[in-house]
């Protein structure tokens, strides 16, 4: 069974298949239909809604797809829709807020907008415009404009305060924890499928062993199109949202280990401050909706070619902790990654965390070329980690995705680079190795020929930010 809160009523689910969603839950089951179905691959924010969860002794609210949500991942939180924000008729202030500003035209993506704007009124008190922007970015609009739904959104800086969710944050705080405690775990079962909850590092290992071919569900942003696009019907889900050992981070002198269930929003503040080129990197991996949902572990082992983290994790030559049963081990990322979706996590393993060294000297620029600044796919990503001493290059490790059938570090490239001035005339030979590291395809993000070109002008590009000619940077991404 699965407990949670729909606004403040209890919902105990048991007969449910393992793969449906929220949104499919709320406008087939539920029948509450504000939310809107758009995209059904988490792109367009139509169906935006928010969770609520405990944390630290608080409630937390972050906006997510209900279309890529797994109903089983709801176990222990609180559900809140557009259907939610009234109060005794009266609009709630972001609703009201939308109204005033005529930030609604054919209304189909209103209440997706309605609620990544309630998330930003709880979570920000005076959201400036970037801030706004970023938290909106997910959300699509073809008709109204983003102008006055921006100006709605901006109105409402220094309003934020009391409504009603406020005012009964410490009776939902309470009724959350006691679901947690009275039903730590829990399950869907279905004709014979199934969607399970555990809750540490020991009931997860014995699920696989169980169940090997379960399919691991961290923020399911992936997974979920699976479902969405193909109309799979996987057998066995595994959440790993509520495995605690998997939901860590630690902050050594030596490393930053992530736990691999982290999200991206929770692991950004911390990324901000050792490795800022990557945390400026999540800012462009999907929306803030995916961001709040999706997981490093999860990148890493979905074994993308055109994942955005991984040739960053390359290129500051990270550490997988792997767990099997009662085995653990470690994996360096440079082994494992074998091949197209291949990758070396054993049978019936799954990743615990991943440590990033830190390295004091080492000079971290990461890049993303894609056709949308925000919420697409890379046709390239690059990491380069460098280290240089009077203008010369000593050491070297450069990452790359969309290169190549697995994200991979460019080792010739790296070579011809140590010992020479990073200078436009030191990096040529590097330029030119990186055509014997790569034979990239064409495919319909770009061309294998404009690949390489682009890779072969992200280390222009990184000569010029790292002499902080930033007028040249520039220039160099534009003609890429």
């Amino acid at each position: 069974m699965i407990r949670f809160l729909f606004n403040d009523e209890l919902v105990c689910l048991d007969d449910c298949s393992p793969d449906t969603t929220v949104l499919e839950y709320l406008r087939t089951i539920a029948e509450q239909r504000g939310t809107k179905e758009g995209c059904a691959s988490g792109d367009c924010g139509a169906c935006t809604v928010v969770i609520a969860e405990a944390i630290d002794g608080q409630l937390r609210y972050c906006n997510v797809n209900s279309c890529i949500t797994f109903l089983g991942g709801l176990h222990g939180k609180q559900l809140l829709t557009v259907e939610h924000l009234q109060q005794s008729g009266a609009l709630h202030p972001v609703q009201q807020a939308m109204v005033d500003l005529h930030g609604s035209q054919c209304g189909f993506c209103t209440p997706g907008f309605i609620m990544s704007m309630f998330a930003l009124y709880k979570n920000t008190h005076s959201p400036s415009r970037a801030e706004v922007e970023r938290g909106l970015a997910g959300n699509l609009c073809r008709c109204t404009g983003y102008r006055p739904i921006i100006d709605a959104a901006l109105s409402l800086a220094g309003k934020s305060g009391q409504d009603q969710f406020s005012d009964s944050e410490q009776a939902t705080l309470e009724r959350l924890t006691t679901l947690v405690s009275e039903t730590p775990t829990g399950q869907l079962t279905y004709r014979g499928r199934h969607f399970f909850v555990p809750t540490s590092s020991d009931e997860l290992a014995s699920l696989l062993l169980t169940y090997p071919d379960a399919k691991l569900v961290a923020g399911g942003t992936d997974l979920a199109l699976s479902v969405t696009q193909q109309l799979q019907q996987p057998n066995v889900l595994i959440y790993t949202g509520r495995v605690a050992e998997l939901l860590t981070i630690t902050d050594s002198d030596a490393a930053l280990t992530i736990g691999a269930g982290v999200s991206y929003s929770e692991a950004e503040p911390l990324l901000h401050q050792h490795f800022p080129a990557f945390a400026e990197l999540l800012d462009r991996l999907g929306s803030l909706q995916v961001r709040n949902q999706g997981t490093l572990g999860g990148n890493v082992a979905n074994a993308s070619p055109i994942g955005d983290t991984p040739p960053v994790l390359l290129a500051l030559n990270a550490v997988l902790h792997v767990r099997t049963g009662d085995q653990r081990q470690s994996i360096g990322i440079d082994d494992f990654f074998l091949g197209y979706r291949h990758t070396a996590l054993p049978e019936s393993g799954f990743i615990e965390r991943i440590e990033i060294p830190k390295q004091p000297d080492q000079q971290l620029s990461v890049f993303k070329v894609s056709k949308r600044l925000d919420d697409d796919i890379s046709a390239v990503c690059a990491a380069l980690a460098l280290v240089i001493e009077e203008g010369h290059v000593r050491a070297a490790r450069l990452g790359f995705g969309g290169m190549a059938a697995t994200p991979a570090r460019a080792l010739k490239a790296e070579q011809a680079l140590i010992g020479q001035p990073f200078t436009e005339a030191g990096i040529v030979a590097a330029q030119q190795a990186l055509a014997q590291d790569f034979q990239p395809i064409d495919d319909v993000r770009a061309t294998g020929t404009y690949r390489l070109m682009v890779a072969q002008n992200l280390l222009l590009r990184a000569v010029y930010e790292q002499g902080a000619d930033k007028e040249q940077a520039m220039e160099v991404v534009q003609y890429a």
